[in-house]
């Protein structure tokens, strides 16, 4: 399944069981070896069904993310409905594809409830897959091993929202670039709710 490596510090981690999606990500920012933020959100809410987290340039990130709050809000405009959490992802595809000389330094995954949970993994020029669990981050080799060896997909939502606090802990222990506390979201079909976990 989905292992993002990136040299940019952070985890994030991607979660997707018969209920819903589990986004988790740690709060730490860093400039190289300087830890800049300590309380930086990484999970972005574009509407009540979707959320992006950011591993990588967060002005870029940002960017893309409110990039895609305004054509969901174009297309609830113009339609009526919400677009499909696969078309987000083929758009953010292509304008991270249509920048390959000045490319958006980002690592994305995205998530939410459309017909039925989804989570796409959006690399650096454009690639997308569509994944059962991802991570991206410097974290996330130790993450993606926690949930490689425990996710099920008939797992309950408080399961997948422990399991991934865990992946993000065990990266918090490991890598230098993540740490501080653990933001996490959980979007099923009828809700989109946040947590927040401080570390002991």
């Amino acid at each position: 399944m989905g292992l993002m490596r990136s040299f940019h510090g952070t985890t994030t981690v991607g979660i997707v069981v018969n209920e819903g999606v589990v986004l988790a990500a740690d709060k730490r920012a860093s400039s190289g070896t300087y830890v800049a933020h300590k309380v930086v959100k990484k999970i972005v809410r574009i509407d009540d069904r979707a959320a992006l987290t950011i591993a990588g340039l967060v002005a870029d990130a940002q960017m893309l993310a409110n990039y895609l709050r305004l054509e969901v809000l174009s297309h609830r405009v113009s339609t009526g409905y919400p677009p499909t959490l696969k078309s987000l992802a083929s758009l953010i595809s292509l304008v991270l594809n249509s920048s390959k000389y000045f490319p958006y330094i980002v690592q994305l995954l995205l998530g939410g409830y459309d017909d039925r949970p989804r989570l796409y993994a959006i690399e650096l020029f454009g690639d997308v897959v569509e994944e059962e669990y991802a991570a991206t981050g410097s974290g996330s080799p130790v993450a993606i091993g926690i949930i490689e060896s425990n996710h099920r997909r008939d797992m309950s939502i408080d399961e997948a929202l422990n399991l991934a606090v865990k992946a993000v802990s065990a990266s918090i222990m490991r890598d230098v670039f993540t740490g501080e506390a653990i933001d996490a979201v959980v979007i099923t079909e009828k809700d989109y709710k946040e947590y927040s976990f401080k570390l002991r």
